[in-house]
């Protein structure tokens, strides 16, 4: 028989496809799994597509560690907080310790972050008004900053201003 004619196997088939979505970007495991299952909903999950990406995880060729840094040096280049950005990955299934050390161990510097949110988004110029700090809080908070580097940074500015 040709090899070239001869059909390919279920596990070569959902090993292409896994690596097709590879190569465009980083995938959580749980990710990967749910769009393998729905490209192939007549295929055994727990007997075929699930040590396939096994495989691709022995291989390094699918991390969750690199998606979740990945995936948290994309959103916080976009301005977005630490809160936002952990509430994003919980949905796919990272585990707490990956998170915490994504976000926090090997993640971006949140204060300087956030005080550039706030400073693309109002241009700060003078001392802010009591109500001007209640908009900046709000903003940073729906950005995903948590209190504690809200706080900081708005003192921080605030004594850069009054100083200037």
């Amino acid at each position: 028989m040709n090899p070239l004619t001869a059909p390919e196997s279920p596990h070569v088939i959902v090993r292409r496809a896994a690596m097709n979505l590879l190569a465009r970007r980083e995938h959580s495991f749980h990710e990967l799994l749910q769009k393998l299952v729905e490209k192939f909903p007549d295929l055994a999950v727990a007997d075929l597509i699930v040590p396939v990406l096994h495989g691709l995880q022995d291989e390094n060729l699918q991390s969750d560690q690199r998606f979740a840094q990945s995936y948290v040096r994309y959103r916080s280049s976009r301005g977005f907080g630490p809160l936002k950005i952990a509430a994003e990955l919980y949905s796919r299934k990272l585990t707490k310790e990956l998170l915490k050390s994504a976000l926090y161990e090997m993640g971006p510097d949140w204060e300087f972050l956030c005080a550039e949110a706030l400073q693309r988004k109002f241009k700060i110029i003078t001392k802010p008004t009591a109500d001007e700090r209640l908009r900046w809080q709000r903003f940073l908070l729906q950005r995903g900053f948590d209190l504690e580097q809200i706080g900081s940074t708005i003192k921080r500015l605030q004594a850069i201003i009054i100083n200037e």
